[in-house]
């Protein structure tokens, strides 16, 4: 009789079956098959194996929870809760979970007594509270995905209740952890630039990522998430606030939602691109030509496994969800442009712009020093030093997140390990401190 294996009994059955380990480019991809990158040789290891409980079993719970079936000596993922029957079954499948460690709900987990070293959460933004203070309360250590929480009180309370019961609380700001960063973070503070006199920063979303994610997607509406400051840029606040390396003492902000809304919306045009749209074939943003057509930015369908049924499941979306909705009749209220002016303690001054409208997405610095700039793309950056009038380039492959967020897992797991937050590249402490100044620019942005 033949056994039925789970997928990680698969990868190890293969791995001794080769008289070597399976490659870990094969496991280091997210849910569409895209490379994420492994951690340096030189990343910590653990003493034991840490285990740990998936809470949102959906994108980004599945990127983190993969480094498991990676790396499966420093990571174990016991249990999960997801209320989507199909993505709860696919992940406690991938993880070979038990029946009984399965739940619909985050609450559903903390009415057992604690069954594991750490809890990940990766539930939409509006539920990131909850689940973080019980975890903390219970004795976990917590993973936790940006932003920490839709609140300034609801932070705050989660900083002092991590310092209160002295739990690890990482959160997720990958983009600390990517090389590209940590590069111009390295040459800031050897000195390379002189004086770090002022800095600018780009965050291009590109106009389908931006039609997909916050205005059809699942952080259209403000207050039932988060403003896009926080949930698309609270990254770009945390990754200026680590590059000063100084507190910041005010901010003004600027944007509105301009484009995607009723009065812009072409004559001719439907409830969803399906009814019969006159436009819908030169739209940018038809939602029948980006998911039915050419099967992108599929990322958050639940597709069938057979490839022959997701024709089908996709035109399902498109009847039935915000997926298949004209841009311009959904009620979102996401500014599509953004711009902050922001002095920092020690002088330093930064500009920072989110723009929907590019053709490209990734982020830009630019960086000013006393003696040299620093241009770069994320992928690479050209230093120039002004005394010797030498440029020096810099490139690294990147993926969506500049190869950060295994590396970011990795020194998690290390900081459990070693009951040591300062593992972590960012502590709870410093990434508070720079959602802070996204609910600041809000205040500015809407009252002027």
């Amino acid at each position: 009789m033949s056994k039925n294996y789970t997928r990680r009994e698969t990868f190890k059955t293969l791995g001794l079956a080769l008289g070597s380990v399976l490659p870990l480019s094969l496991l280091a991809q997210d849910k569409n098959g895209n490379t994420l990158h492994l951690p340096s040789k030189e990343s910590q290891k653990t003493t034991k194996t840490i285990t740990a409980i998936t809470l949102g079993a959906g994108d980004r719970g599945n990127i983190y929870g993969n480094y498991a079936l990676a790396y499966p000596n420093q990571l174990d993922i016991i249990g999960v809760a997801e209320p989507m029957n199909i993505r709860n079954e696919r992940y406690a499948v991938a993880h070979n979970i038990k029946n009984n460690y399965r739940f619909d709900t985050w609450e559903d987990v903390f009415e057992r007594p604690k069954f594991a070293d750490a809890i990940i959460i990766t539930t939409p933004d509006a539920l990131h509270y909850g689940p973080c203070i019980k975890a903390l309360e219970m004795g976990y250590d917590v993973l936790l995905e940006k932003p920490i929480a839709p609140t300034e009180k609801e932070c705050k309370d989660i900083l002092q209740l991590a310092q209160k019961t002295n739990r690890i609380v990482a959160v997720c700001h990958v983009l600390r952890y990517a090389p590209y960063f940590q590069k111009l973070h390295s040459l800031i503070k050897d000195g390379a630039i002189g004086k770090l006199v002022s800095l600018q920063h780009f965050e291009p979303i590109q106009h389908v990522h931006m039609s997909h994610s916050y205005v059809r997607g699942n952080w259209h509406d403000s207050k039932a998430t988060t403003p896009i400051i926080l949930a698309k840029s609270c990254h770009d606040l945390d990754i200026m606030r680590w590059l000063v390396d100084s507190p910041c003492e005010q901010i003004n902000a600027f944007g509105d939602l301009t484009w995607f809304k009723k009065e812009n919306a072409p004559e001719g045009s439907t409830e969803r691109c399906i009814d019969g749209c006159a436009v819908e074939k030169q739209c940018p943003y038809s939602a029948k030509r980006i998911y039915y057509d050419k099967k992108t930015w599929l990322h958050h369908f639940d597709l069938p496994e057979n490839p022959d049924l997701h024709p089908e499941a996709i035109m399902k979306y498109l009847r039935s969800s915000n997926y298949g909705r004209c841009v311009y009749r959904i009620e979102n209220d996401q500014p599509d442009h953004y711009a902050m002016n922001l002095k920092f303690k020690n002088g330093v001054t930064a500009t920072f712009n989110m723009e929907a409208f590019t053709s490209y997405h990734g982020r830009r610095t630019r960086i000013m020093g006393s003696m040299g700039d620093i241009v770069g793309d994320m992928e690479s950056f050209t230093y120039t030093d002004f005394r010797t009038g030498q440029q020096q380039h810099w490139s690294h492959s990147s993926d969506s997140h500049g190869g950060g967020d295994w590396r970011l897992v990795s020194d998690f797991l290390a900081a459990v390990d070693s009951r040591d937050p300062n593992m972590l590249t960012s502590t709870i402490d410093a990434s508070v401190e720079s959602h802070l100044m996204g609910f600041e620019a809000e205040k500015s942005r809407l009252n002027s």
